[in-house]
């Protein structure tokens, strides 16, 4: 009777079995992997492909009395139609430091000098028309700054040297609060310029927090940001802070005239995803000029006009009446699927990322003209320049779902700053009735606007 054979001696060699295992454990992580994806593509929008090496560590800690945290806005959307997805951080890097070394892009464009009554030289609406058609290189073009900029020698000196990307933020009448970026690279601060422009009510402030140590300090960072005062009753727009928050917004490429690219973030929202990301996946891999959200609920300008009078958002309802009954004039239209691959006439512009060049610098001129011209509301000029210019602006409207994960909203500071120009504009806003009762209720057969109300409502107003 023969001895019973070991169960032992029935498995695989050793070298089978690791074999084995090594090709089960793989299969078992990328199974898990494409479950983790598929619960989260499903709520929201994966955007890194690869880990980058963020920064840990807080990059500046405020005063318990300061409360940046406060009063953020909950997002609700659980769909991503359109997720980003971003390249190696190390790869974006490099690249966008190989772009920054290149020469401009030419013909750059030229801009009218001298000196003007206001700080954009309060152009007529046909002088503002005649600069849209840039076909002649050589002609110059009105881009503010008909008066100084008042800022310090030294913070001019160091805008002008930044020469990569730059980050801009602008904080007036102690408005907002500052805050810091999430998720940079351990590089980004090396090669990332941050300037946020901050006037005397909103510097008081943050000396009274203690996050600034003294106004009276050459040079003020908090985090990241570099804090450069403007001296706002110098010559710019005398009680309306708004306006002079446009300056830094919209004439970016002259007040860092060697950046090759920009990120304007208005002082309620605060970046999530690193700069260099940012522009690099929704500029340069898009191939456009610029990049900005749509609108989460507007598709058509008027409808912001006619929201913007409801919520009492500009106190001027007569005004806008008029703004909207000359960009009628001028050829505005309401948008149709013909007006693609620009897909919304009404922009989120709370985020701007740009590539500077000829044609988002004069884009960005143009938007300017029209702010100083009628009001800082710059959504409402938003198609009538970008559909009559030319050349035409290359841009990337990218879905409302991705910019909620890019950016977090903040509510405004509750409590306003008890300044004369805030004063002054809760005194001067009204309700008025015109601008509905002539382009709403009973469009008239003399309205400019007849014609773009009629195929608005005629048609789908959505994309």
């Amino acid at each position: 009777m023969g001895k019973p054979k070991s169960h032992a001696s029935s498995l695989p060699p050793p070298f089978f079995q690791s074999k084995l295992l090594c090709f089960s454990l793989l299969y078992l992580l990328t199974s898990l992997s494409l479950a983790f994806y598929n619960s989260l593509s499903a709520t929201r929008c994966l955007f890194r492909s690869s880990p980058f090496d963020p920064i840990q560590s807080p990059l500046f800690t405020y005063p318990s009395s300061y409360g940046e945290h406060k009063y953020v806005i909950p997002t609700h959307r659980n769909s991503c139609s359109y997720p980003v997805h971003f390249s190696d951080y190390w790869n974006v890097l490099r690249e966008i430091q190989e772009l920054s070394t290149m020469p401009p892009p030419l013909p750059a464009l030229r801009y009218i000098k001298g000196k003007g009554q206001s700080f954009g030289g309060n152009f007529s609406t046909q002088n503002r028309v005649s600069y849209f058609n840039h076909s002649d290189n050589g002609i110059e073009v009105p881009c503010g700054f008909f008066k100084d900029f008042p800022v310090s020698d030294s913070d001019r000196k160091a805008m002008e040297s930044c020469h990569g990307l730059v980050v801009v933020s602008a904080l007036f009448n102690d408005h907002d609060k500052i805050r810091q970026p999430k998720s940079l690279g351990s590089k980004t601060m090396d090669t990332v310029c941050f300037f946020m422009f901050v006037d005397e009510v909103t510097l008081a402030a943050l000396e009274q927090h203690g996050v600034v140590k003294s106004r009276a300090s050459p040079e003020s960072r908090v985090g990241v940001w570099r804090i450069v005062k403007v001296n706002s009753d110098e010559g710019l727009y005398e009680n309306n802070p708004a306006m002079n928050g446009v300056i830094p917004k919209y004439l970016v490429h002259r007040l860092f005239p060697n950046s090759k690219f920009s990120i304007w973030v208005d002082a309620k929202m605060q970046l999530m995803v690193d700069p260099l990301l940012l522009i690099h996946a929704l500029v340069v891999a898009q191939d456009v000029d610029m990049a900005i959200s749509r609108h989460p609920f507007f598709v058509h300008t008027m409808e912001e006009a006619m929201a913007t009078a409801r919520w009492k958002k500009w106190w001027d309802v007569e005004g806008l009446r008029l703004q909207m009954e000359t960009y009628c004039g001028n050829g505005l239209q309401p948008w149709t699927p013909e007006k693609l691959p620009y897909r919304s006439d009404v922009p989120d512009s709370a985020v701007i990322l740009r590539r500077h060049g000829p044609r988002s610098d004069l884009f960005s001129c143009l938007v300017f003209n029209e702010l100083e011209a009628f009001n800082p509301r710059d959504q409402l000029p938003f198609a009538y320049v970008r559909d009559g210019m030319s050349p035409k602006v290359k841009m990337n409207m990218f879905d409302v779902e991705v910019f909620e994960q890019i950016a977090l909203e903040y509510r405004h500071v509750l409590k306003r700053s008890s300044s004369p120009a805030a004063e002054q504009g809760t005194k001067r806003r009204r309700v008025g009735g015109g601008f509905w009762h002539d382009l709403v209720v009973n469009s008239s057969c003399c309205s400019r606007c007849q014609n773009y109300l009629l195929e608005m409502w005629g048609g789908d107003s959505h994309v």
